[in-house]
């Protein structure tokens, strides 16, 4: 908890009871201070907005089952690049069917980082070998975007 004055000092008795309850004493002689502290501690208690950016979309063409790693996708690269280290998801007939990591990503042999359109690339979606041919993989980021006051009192009116 937290208590806010403004032109005013906490005597010796409440300084020690809110130190023992552990609550927080500001004062403040400047009023926008006090206004602006406020509005950062709401803020802070406001819930991140997540952005979502897909970052490339592979196609399966072909399915590759191997012993201890499970099923592989070899794909072509149809928009934007298959990130590694993007987080994943498995895509058919326009529903999201798994949403994860990659398992791994290899061009011919090697693994590797990231693939660009227009190659073709092995594929290993993590906890999932339900692939099927013709299955969209999207490599995806989330962002957290943190939240003001302003953006929320915006969204509450549309």
């Amino acid at each position: 908890a937290i208590i806010i004055g403004f032109h005013v000092r906490p005597d010796a008795n409440a300084r020690s009871a809110a130190e023992r309850e552990g609550v927080d004493i500001r004062t403040y002689r400047i009023i926008y201070e006090a206004v602006e502290d406020v509005r950062n501690a709401l803020e802070g208690l406001l819930k991140p907005e997540e952005k979502e950016t897909v970052l490339g979309e592979a196609e399966v063409l072909e399915l590759f089952k191997v012993s201890k790693v499970g099923t592989i996708a070899g794909c072509r690269v149809t928009s934007g690049t298959i990130q590694r280290a993007a987080k994943a998801r498995v895509v058919r007939e326009g529903v999201t069917v798994y949403t994860g990591e990659f398992g791994s990503l290899k061009r011919f042999k090697d693994d590797v980082k990231e693939v660009r359109e227009g190659l073709e690339c092995g594929i290993a979606i993590e906890n999932f070998n339900d692939l099927k041919v013709g299955d969209r993989i999207e490599s995806y980021r989330l962002e957290e975007i943190k939240r003001t006051l302003a953006t929320s009192a915006s969204e509450s009116q549309e």
